[in-house]
């Protein structure tokens, strides 16, 4: 059984025996939708905890994990002002992968703990954990914290067009995310719903409107399975 496999039968048995309130993990590839989705449930009233950003948050000026990373690969690591040269790491990394390793050894557990704290502050009726690597390497260990997976889907030809479009990246750059990422056959093989996004944003709400209600429902199940 793969990693993933596992992970994901662990979430089941945490719907089932612990937890009353439910949390969505929401991923996919770059380009998918994941941001559209996200901006969607938060609009709904629902609070939305974003990997990305709590890692922008844990690696700020100043913050024990930075310090950590500056210990781990040097001073290079900081700009001028002391804040992380983000560009440089992620050059570094994807040029080392052992570097990438290392690099996440110290900044996952933060990240967890970061969006465990943000998660038992929420009040909405139930939260999305967006991650886009919540099962690929079980970014943070995040993936442990949901009970239902929603992945975003979308061809390869629309990732590349759709990032492209928005970064302003090489299709040659994109490629490389794309292929640190898990393909779509795997990533959805571990989703309980998935969404193909291929068309505009109209096309993509119809579509997350039955499982928003879906999810209230649980939610209500899950408080009352718990009181």
């Amino acid at each position: 059984m793969s990693k993933q496999t596992t992970l994901y039968s662990h979430q089941s048995q945490n719907l089932q025996t612990k937890n009353k309130t439910l949390v969505v993990g929401l991923t996919g590839g770059i380009g998918s939708g994941k941001s559209a989705a996200s901006a969607w449930f938060a609009e709904q009233g629902i609070d939305i905890i974003d990997a990305d950003i709590i890692a922008h948050e844990v690696a700020a000026k100043g913050s024990p994990t930075l310090r950590k990373i500056q210990k781990k690969f040097g001073d290079w690591v900081l700009n001028s002002d002391g804040t992380m040269d983000r560009a440089a790491v992620r050059t570094h990394v994807f040029t080392y992968p052992e570097a990438l390793i290392e690099l996440e050894a110290i900044t996952h557990p933060a990240i967890r703990e970061a969006a465990k704290l943000q998660l038992a502050a929420s009040t909405s009726p139930y939260m999305v954990l967006s991650a886009p690597l919540l099962i690929e390497g079980a970014e943070a260990g995040l993936a442990n914290l949901c009970q239902r997976i929603l992945v975003m889907d979308a061809t390869e030809e629309t990732q590349l067009a759709r990032a492209s479009r928005r970064d302003e990246q090489s299709v040659q750059k994109i490629k490389a995310i794309m292929t640190n990422q898990l393909s779509r056959e795997e990533r959805n093989r571990h989703a309980d719903h998935v969404i193909l996004n291929e068309s505009d944003l109209a096309s993509l709400y119809v579509k997350l409107e039955p499982l928003h209600q879906q999810y209230l429902t649980l939610a209500q199940q899950l408080k009352y399975a718990a009181d």
